[in-house]
């Protein structure tokens, strides 16, 4: 029976010069997940990118509706990741993840046959359920195959992760510039296509037993850890981070700025390529709980740094703010790097091994609740209000960064037992 302390055996090093290189992990269950993680963000990447045209170009659905529908969606997501993440402590993750493939891909081959407001709306619902629901079931085969570095693990799979998803909205590309019903369609189909490959991937994973809860554990643990619940809340507020570069960056650049339009798209490649080249490197030395607060105390400064060169961008001549955009992007970038590692290592160090997905499933929440209310916040400091308000924004991120460490220390005081919460 696997235990807390005993990892996943790892079969023997791959010595290809791929492997030696660090480009893709050893044979076994690493390779295997890190290449249904590439599939799965494939096909998400080429969806997301043109969700809104599908519904409204191809569908024929009003903007209104749209939004509502996906904003429902958002909401409704957020109410699966616990009970599915505590379903897939007790009975397994590799079967449960499989489940919420497969609803996955039924629901999305399901949307080329929408034509009106409420089986659209039903049908993202019930896509966002099983997305929130595999993110938290997905967790624990993450800790249970990681091996001996699982820190530098997992930021290898956020980058591949950032990577395929990339791709994905360069292949989308191709389907807005012809805009018709054909091609959106495609988009749709090949998602669903994606994720019933990453579930025939995930089927070469063997099955990972529980870990067995000890005795006089409570059902809901997660929902009881005040030290946890607090390191996500300040977690998801610096996770409104993520809605910066592709929500208030965008609107500023045309609204505000004489930067050339194109810069948006460059923006994001910009982004893009420092994640997917330097994550693994930013996680090295964030393998403790201390480190992780560090980690995203250093994200805020850099985030302030980012969002003071982007308001100074107003007044400036078109290369001109350029140059200082891209500067600003980069800093952006930087703190995104810190924020990953260090709240990545905390969803792990500070959860119990026998309730991984459960906590995983409280991590997603705060995500989940820092993504719908992004926009609304955004829009009005950094869009609204102007340079004053992305200063604002900053020092939010700053003074969240700052209260870090200390909410960490407390967490780790509290932990029943330091090696089950490795």
């Amino acid at each position: 029976m696997q235990t807390a302390t005993t990892p996943v055996p790892i079969p023997p090093r791959d010595t290809s010069w791929l492997v030696a290189r660090g480009l893709i992990p050893d044979h076994g269950p690493r390779r295997v997940l890190a290449v249904a993680t590439f599939v799965n963000m494939l096909g998400s990447g080429i969806f997301m990118a043109t969700a809104v045209l599908f519904f409204t170009r191809s569908v024929g659905l009003p903007l209104a509706q749209v939004a509502l529908g996906m904003g429902i969606a958002a909401l409704v997501g957020m109410l699966a990741g616990v009970p599915v993440g505590h379903l897939a402590d007790r009975r397994g993750p590799r079967e449960i993840y499989l489940l919420t493939l497969v609803i996955r891909a039924a629901t999305m081959a399901a949307l080329a046959f929408v034509h009106t407001f409420w089986p659209f709306v039903v049908l993202v619902c019930l896509t966002q359920l099983a997305h929130s629901a595999g993110g938290a079931s997905r967790g624990p085969l993450v800790r249970g195959f990681g091996g001996a570095n699982l820190g530098q693990y997992r930021a290898y799979l956020r980058s591949i992760a950032n990577l395929a998803g990339c791709c994905g909205a360069l292949a989308a590309g191709a389907a807005v510039q012809l805009d018709t019903r054909a091609a959106y369609l495609a988009l749709v189909v090949g998602n669903a296509v994606s994720f019933v490959a990453c579930a025939a991937i995930i089927t070469r994973l063997p099955s990972l037993p529980p870990v067995p809860a000890p005795q006089l554990t409570g059902r809901w643990i997660a929902l009881r850890d005040r030290p946890f619940l607090t390191v996500t809340v300040l977690d998801a507020i610096l996770g409104i981070q993520g809605q910066v570069l592709v929500f208030a960056l965008p609107v500023w650049i045309i609204s505000e700025t004489d930067a050339p339009r194109w810069f948006v798209a460059v923006a994001v490649l910009v982004n893009t390529a420092l994640v997917a080249t330097l994550q693994v490197r930013a996680s090295r030395g964030v393998d403790t709980s201390s480190a992780a607060g560090r980690a995203m105390r250093r994200s805020g400064l850099a985030f302030l740094i980012g969002m003071a060169l982007i308001a100074t961008t107003s007044a400036m001549p078109g290369w001109v703010a350029v140059t200082v955009l891209t500067l600003g992007v980069a800093s952006h970038t930087v703190g995104e790097l810190w924020h990953a590692a260090g709240s990545l290592e905390l969803q792990f160090r500070l959860a119990p091994a026998h309730a991984q997905g459960q906590y995983m499933g409280i991590s997603g929440l705060g995500t989940g609740l820092a993504n719908v209310a992004a926009p609304s916040l955004l829009g009005l400091l950094c869009i609204a209000w102007g340079a004053p308000g992305w200063l604002l924004m900053g020092g939010i991120f700053v003074a969240v960064g700052l209260a870090a460490p200390a909410v960490v220390r407390w967490g780790e005081r509290t932990r029943p037992d330091s090696a089950d919460a490795v």
